[in-house]
């Protein structure tokens, strides 16, 4: 029988929560904060731990760290709807928490109705996920942070303090940067307009943070961001992105133009489309349409219309998650003359999207996420020289 580590400061919480999961066959424990949370890990071994973002003593955000360095679990954040608890689970997705499910907004609340369905929805995709990939990349930095009692930041990933000016991270660590971030070990020149398209679900944010921090500015690529998450999310995804990268980040806006060095996310239930390619710019659409495999905004609406209109370099990337929204993208861009990318399954969480890229016989390279930076920039090279 599969177990469930119920975690949440709210007692009528962890009654519903639990109940619930109990109702469909699943073994129950519980824990009222994150300590609490961490001692019941190492006392149960729970298949699944479901963990409440803010919380007395220690909040879910350390725990998660003192799990995924201890004892790796499969973590489901349980987030409030407010920017703040975007922004705290943003933190433990980069902490190494795999997915996340906006919790009731209050204890009496027409919400809690509805999250049976989305609860149980939510705990299925998490029992497939494999956590070994998140605590491989997490452990090493984590377990810096916890024997030194340092707090997790606003930055909040690799041991970061804060901002661009300190990026670098262990480097045992599998989806640790390569060297091209900000400046290459080598001399290359690239393509003129690059436009790179990523596309991402379950275990994304932490693969896309890891991305985007690596490109180095010299590449001036126009970056496209397509993550399965509700609105109040991609707005702070944008914001957090911005602050750890480079590159200049926000998310889309209807009628958005984009250049070089600048990364458009998409925006949360608007699909994202391509709509003119003029002089090194991009001008976006935002459309209402239809969700695309179940899903809004879709990776492969921003993909196809990517191969339509865009007559520069383009790398399309399918990195981790559930589905197959963007293996019809994926196909469009290769059909169309661009380089196409999927994570592997070792480092992917959820390997669902990339193995449905991959079965299209469209991909080009299939790669751990440490390597897909040196894919992208391989891509998008004209010529390289080492310097011994």
């Amino acid at each position: 029988m599969t177990s469930v580590l119920v975690v949440d400061d709210s007692q009528f919480m962890r009654t519903v929560i639990g109940n619930i999961l109990a109702d469909h066959g699943y073994d129950v424990y519980r824990a009222s904060n994150g300590e609490r949370a961490v001692e019941a890990v190492r006392e149960h071994d729970p298949d699944i731990v479901t963990m409440d973002v803010q919380m007395p003593e220690m909040d879910g955000i350390e725990a998660v760290e003192r799990i995924m360095v201890e004892h790796p679990t499969r973590i489901l954040m349980l987030s409030a709807h407010t920017a703040d608890g975007a922004d705290a689970t943003l933190r433990a997705l980069a902490s190494g928490a795999i997915d996340f499910l906006e919790k009731p907004s209050g204890e009496v609340s027409t919400d809690i109705a509805g999250l049976e369905d989305r609860l149980i929805d939510a705990i299925d995709a998490v029992e497939d996920a494999d956590v070994s990939s998140l605590a491989r990349s997490q452990t090493a930095a984590s377990a810096r942070r916890v024997a030194t009692g340092v707090q997790t930041s606003g930055a909040g990933d690799t041991g970061v303090v804060s901002g661009p000016a300190d990026r670098s991270d262990t480097p045992t660590d599998p989806m640790a940067r390569p060297a091209h971030a900000g400046q290459s070990d080598e001399d290359r020149t690239y393509l003129e307009h690059p436009t790179i398209v990523i596309g991402a679900s379950t275990g994304g944010p932490k693969v896309i943070e890891q991305l985007l921090r690596s490109l180095p500015l010299d590449l001036d690529a126009r970056v496209l961001v397509v993550q399965h998450m509700p609105p109040e999310f991609t707005a702070r995804l944008a914001k957090r992105l911005d602050d750890l990268c480079a590159y200049s980040v926000r998310e889309a806006d209807d009628g958005d133009r984009i250049s070089g060095g600048e990364v458009l996310v998409a925006h949360g239930d608007r699909h994202m489309v391509v709509a003119h390619s003029v002089a090194g710019r991009l001008k976006v659409r935002l459309t209402d349409g239809e969700p695309v495999n179940g899903v809004r905004p879709s990776i492969d609406v921003t993909m196809e219309s990517v191969a339509e209109i865009v007559d520069q370099p383009v790398v399309g990337i399918a990195l981790t998650g559930m589905g197959k929204d963007g293996a019809a993208g994926i196909h469009a861009i290769k059909a169309a003359g661009g380089t196409t990318i999927a994570q592997d399954e070792e480092t992917s969480p959820v390997f669902g999207i990339p193995r449905q890229a991959i079965a299209t016989g469209a991909v080009d390279h299939v790669l751990p996420a440490a390597g897909i930076t040196d894919g992208v920039l391989d891509s998008l090279s004209t010529e390289v020289t080492t310097h011994g």
